[in-house]
């Protein structure tokens, strides 16, 4: 099974072109047109389309504390960075990211970085 990612809008759509052949099939919000969509909204679209949401914010969060998951959380806690600092990130953690998802064990992934 791949992952989905579902990045957020702090997050750079180049993104989803970098990490394609580790995570087909995911998107950025504003190619789908959410990008000027509430929070909740997201969440309601990664729940009904399978995605795990990536944030650098802690919004996302305080939404999995209310309502629980799916959908999964991935939350990178890496301040001002470069796309290239998020995309190693991803690719770094890629076993973990995949292995938590799976198992559905938790529902947000904190990687600091």
């Amino acid at each position: 099974m791949c992952i989905k990612l579902l990045f957020d809008q702090n997050l750079s759509y180049r993104l989803v072109k970098r990490v394609e052949a580790t995570y087909p099939n995911s998107v950025h919000i504003a190619s789908i047109g959410l990008d000027k969509s509430s929070d909740i909204d997201v969440w309601n679209y990664a729940k009904t389309h399978g995605f795990v949401i990536v944030t650098k914010d802690s919004d996302f969060n305080d939404l999995s504390t209310l309502y629980d998951f799916p959908p999964q959380i991935i939350w990178l806690k890496l301040g001002n960075s470069s796309v290239d600092a998020a995309q190693a990130v991803l690719l770094k953690y890629r076993e973990y990211i995949t292995t938590t998802i799976l198992e559905s064990s938790i529902g947000i992934i904190e990687i600091n970085a």
